[in-house]
């Protein structure tokens, strides 16, 4: 039972360091802001992540989060590229792979 909790506990921190990462990281120039840094073009709800060697922009739900078959994607970002740069939230793997995972999720 501990084993469950403290491993909920490092999700969830780990949930509130990506949505605090992903709201400030892989801003781009042609991208409108609001007062608080967000991007207009991305709806209540949802952030933004960049998939594949083009690093191709997707806006997808915060609901993704904790859903097992996105984290095990955040955990192979965290290995590949870490948490701690600016490059925003890159995904490693193929958009078609991507885009077949979350078509599924919705």
């Amino acid at each position: 039972m501990a084993i469950r909790k403290a491993n909920k506990l490092s999700q969830t921190a780990m949930i509130k360091q990506i949505l605090k990462r992903c709201s400030s990281l892989g801003k781009r120039q042609h991208q409108s802001y609001d007062e608080h840094g967000l991007p207009l073009d991305v709806p209540k709800g949802h952030f933004v992540v960049y998939v594949g060697p083009n690093r191709t922009r997707y806006i997808v739900p915060i609901s993704f989060l904790t859903r097992p078959e996105f984290q095990s994607l955040l955990h192979q970002a965290e290995e590949e590229f870490g948490f701690d740069h600016d490059m925003g939230l890159t995904i490693p793997c193929e958009e078609v792979v991507f885009q077949s995972l979350t078509s599924t999720l919705r």
